[in-house]
């Protein structure tokens, strides 16, 4: 099992099994390298173990993803939030658990 230790993550399923996985971190931005470096090790995970089925799950893929990367200032402060969106099939979203599985909420 890795461990995260930036990242917070929240897994969803709806009634189908298809599930979500929101993977979030709001940080200074001195540790944007440390947070990236998270967010690759998840997403080389996913290409690694689901390597041709990345895609629209509507298309019979196993999962999706989105990365959004915000920087804000609020009263002279930087703040830096990335949000990685994974959408998986059943099958994904049980592999992810196995290996993040001490990082889900």
């Amino acid at each position: 099992m890795t461990e995260l230790h930036h990242l917070t993550v929240d897994l969803s399923e709806d009634t189908d099994g298809v599930g979500t996985v929101e993977v979030i971190a709001s940080t200074d931005p001195s540790q944007a390298d440390a947070v990236d470096a998270e967010v690759q090790l998840v997403l080389g995970w996913a290409w690694r173990r689901f390597p041709d089925s990345h895609g629209p799950l509507d298309e019979r893929r196993d999962w999706d993803h989105d990365l959004q990367v915000v920087t804000e200032t609020t009263a002279g402060r930087a703040w830096r939030t990335v949000t990685l969106t994974l959408s998986g099939s059943p099958a994904f979203i049980a592999a992810f658990a196995e290996q993040f599985g001490s990082a889900l909420e």
